[in-house]
C-alpha cells in the first residue's frame, strides 16, 4: 500500500537523522558540537531559519488538527494525538525530569564568537528535549500518513529535519535536545498510526465520520 510505503520511507529518513545526531552527540561535547553545528550563518539563512522555525510552533499542528476534524475523526486523531501526546511527554520531561538543563544562551561566554541571530528572543531554561523538534517530527509523520503518497514522505522528513535543525541554528537548543525530541515525535506518531490504521480499532465506523454526519465520509481513509 502507498501509505505503508510512505511511512517506511519517512521512518527510514528519520532514522538517518537520529543516527547522525546520536553519533555526533556521543563523540563530541555539547558546546563544541553546538559551535560546529552553528557555524554556517549567512544573512539569507538567518532569515530563512528565523521564519521556518515557526512552522513547528504549537499553533500550526493544532490548526491542522482542527481543520482535519472536518474531514473525518481518524484524520483529526492522527494529527491531534500524535502532536498532543508527544507534546505532553516532552513538556513533562523538560519541566519536571530535566528542568535543570539550560539552553545555549546560558553558555554565551563559553561559546565565544558564535553568531546569534538578531530578532530572536532567546530562551534560557527547560532545554531538554526540544518541543519544536518533537512537534516537527510528529506533525510531518502524521502528514505522511494522511497524504499516503510515497513521493511526499522524504520531503516531509527533510522538512522535519530542517525544523529541528532550526532550533540549533537559532541557538535555542543543543543537538541532543532535537535528537530526543525527534525520537519522541516519531515514536508517538508511529504508535498512533498503528492504533488508527493497523489495529482492530481501525474498523470503527465512526472514525470515517465527521461532526454533524451520521454516515461515513465518502473517500475517507481506512
Amino acid at each position: 500500500m502507498q501509505r505503508e510505503a510512505a511511512v517506511g520511507r519517512f521512518l527510514g529518513t528519520g532514522l538517518v537523522f537520529v543516527v547522525l545526531c546520536g553519533v555526533a552527540v556521543l563523540l563530541t561535547d555539547p558546546l563544541p558540537l553546538h559551535a560546529w553545528m552553528n557555524g554556517w550563518h549567512t544573512p539569507a539563512t538567518d532569515l530563512f531559519f528565523r521564519n521556518l522555525t515557526h512552522l513547528a510552533d504549537g499553533l500550526v499542528p493544532t490548526t491542522l488538527a482542527i481543520v482535519l476534524l472536518w474531514k473525518d475523526y481518524r484524520s483529526f486523531l492522527m494529527m491531534g494525538l500524535s502532536c498532543g501526546v508527544s507534546a505532553l511527554i516532552t513538556q513533562f520531561l523538560k519541566r519536571v525530569v530535566f528542568a535543570d538543563h539550560d539552553r545555549p544562551a546560558v553558555f554565551k561566554e563559553q561559546l565565544g564568537d558564535l553568531d546569534w541571530v538578531t530578532g530572536v528572543e532567546m530562551n534560557h531554561h527547560f532545554s531538554f528535549p526540544s518541543g519544536h523538534s518533537t512537534a516537527a517530527w510528529a506533525m510531518c509523520f502524521a502528514l505522511t500518513v494522511l497524504l499516503a503518497r510515497r513521493s511526499w514522505s522524504i520531503p516531509l522528513a527533510l522538512l522535519a529535519a530542517l525544523l529541528a535543525y532550526s532550533r540549533v541554528y537559532l541557538s535555542q537548543h543543543f543537538t541532543e535536545d532535537i535528537l530526543v525530541g525527534a525520537f519522541i515525535g516519531m515514536a508517538v506518531a508511529w504508535a498512533v498510526y498503528h492504533w488508527l490504521y493497523r489495529s482492530p480499532f481501525m474498523t470503527r465506523a465512526w472514525l470515517q465520520r465527521r461532526p454533524g454526519r451520521s454516515e461515513p465520509v465518502a473517500g475517507a481513509n481506512g
